[in-house]
């Protein structure tokens, strides 16, 4: 059974970089390998939840938002993403030890990699107007913003930004952990984020990447991460790029105002709907009642901004659980990282960069939705596995 887990792993990693319908078709196998150890006394007794009880609460507090809304079963239905934090769990139980970890990060990274190299190659090369032919057509549309094999630049900034975070420390390894490919995969990732031109994608990148210094007391990761970044101005000196640099601290940006409006919509649902929400996925028909006078758009399914979400669709409930989540897994792989000793630096560095991935996440989602963006949850759940992980199983 063991190698069958591994071409399943397999699977599931690629359909994270290429297909969502081939990575949720991979969990539910490794669901099921998961769920048949529990015949095994001893396999059983070896199994491990940690997060379970805050993972459990934000599950309640949503399928209770749920039945509380005015549309029950569509709300239901979109609450089926729940299922996705099951990734978690099956990896923290078929992953063993760092070596596995490594395998399963290093991967992943590749593989990103040349999703990246095929999004460079894509913007560089994106025509005025979408060439003809069905295939050749679909390439070549909204090719200005990288977005790989993505619906959209914005999921691939936001599983960018998961493995662009999470590889560093390993990128940086010396002696016997370097690998040779991992720092032009790595590199070749940072540019295809870059071409993404998404603002908070970035600005998560740099609060992980603060993050990560600390952890590890290397200003390397600093440089790494701004080396890069002037590698891109370097390599593509294009109008966009400057702009959407200058314009993160600029108020009177036409997409900053838009989604303050958003922002402040979402809060005037929120205060209409405080303990349970409008129910998930409910955002979408209650927004036009509350969409600000000037605004330009009217109707949007989300407010760009996962906290404020979070609570519009789950009220104080939900967004408390959701909270719990993340200060239960800080606590916890912290200690892990804590409890590692000064020469198990490849199990550091993994547990590190985990961490230093789960920042870029929450600070990305504070002007975008992501949390909603099942590619992108898939991955942060599955990066969030490797602390837990090695925590029961180290070098």
């Amino acid at each position: 059974m063991r190698s069958s887990q591994r071409w399943v792993l397999g699977l599931f990693l690629i359909g994270l970089a290429f297909s969502i319908t081939l990575s949720q078709l991979a969990l539910a196998l490794l669901v099921v390998f998961w769920l048949l150890r529990f015949r095994d006394a001893a396999a059983r007794a070896a199994m491990t939840f940690p997060l379970a009880a805050p993972f459990l609460a934000f599950a309640a507090a949503s399928l209770l938002a749920a039945l509380g809304s005015g549309n029950i079963g569509d709300s239901l239905l979109h609450s089926k993403a729940l299922l996705l934090a099951l990734a978690f769990f099956a990896l923290v139980n078929t992953l063993r030890g760092a070596d596995d970890a490594d395998w399963f990060l290093s991967r992943f990274l590749l593989l990103m990699a040349a999703v990246s190299l095929w999004s460079v190659a894509q913007v560089s090369f994106c025509p005025q107007e979408p060439w003809s032919g069905p295939i050749l057509s679909r390439v070549s549309r909204k090719c200005f913003r990288a977005r790989g094999f993505y619906s959209i630049y914005m999921t691939l900034a936001g599983v960018l930004t998961l493995t662009f975070l999470a590889a560093l420390p390993r990128v940086l390894a010396k002696g016997p952990d370097r690998r040779w490919w991992m720092a032009p995969g790595w590199v070749v990732s940072g540019l295809a984020l870059v071409l993404t031109y998404t603002r908070g994608a970035w600005l998560g990148v740099l609060a992980g990447a603060a993050g990560l210094a600390l952890l590890l007391r290397r200003v390397a990761v600093v440089g790494a991460v701004g080396g890069v970044l002037v590698l891109a101005l370097l390599l593509f000196q294009a109008g966009t790029l400057q702009d959407r640099l200058r314009s993160l601290g600029d108020p009177a940006d036409p997409t900053f105002r838009e989604r303050l409006y958003m922002w402040q919509s979402g809060w005037a649902i929120a205060l209409d709907h405080p303990l349970t929400g409008v129910g998930p996925g409910q955002v979408k028909p209650a927004f036009p009642r509350y969409a600000r006078p000037e605004a330009m758009k009217k109707t949007t399914s989300h407010v760009h901004n996962t906290p404020l979400q979070i609570l519009a669709e789950r009220g104080l409930l939900g967004l408390a659980a959701w909270l719990w989540i993340w200060i239960a897994f800080f606590v916890h792989a912290g200690r892990i990282l804590r409890r590692l000793g000064a020469d198990q630096t490849r199990a550091r560095g993994l547990v590190a960069g985990s961490l230093a991935a789960v920042v870029g996440f929450l600070v990305g989602g504070l002007s975008e939705f992501n949390f909603g963006d099942s590619e992108v949850s898939l991955a942060a759940y599955a990066l969030m596995a490797l602390p837990f992980v090695i925590g029961v199983r180290p070098e």
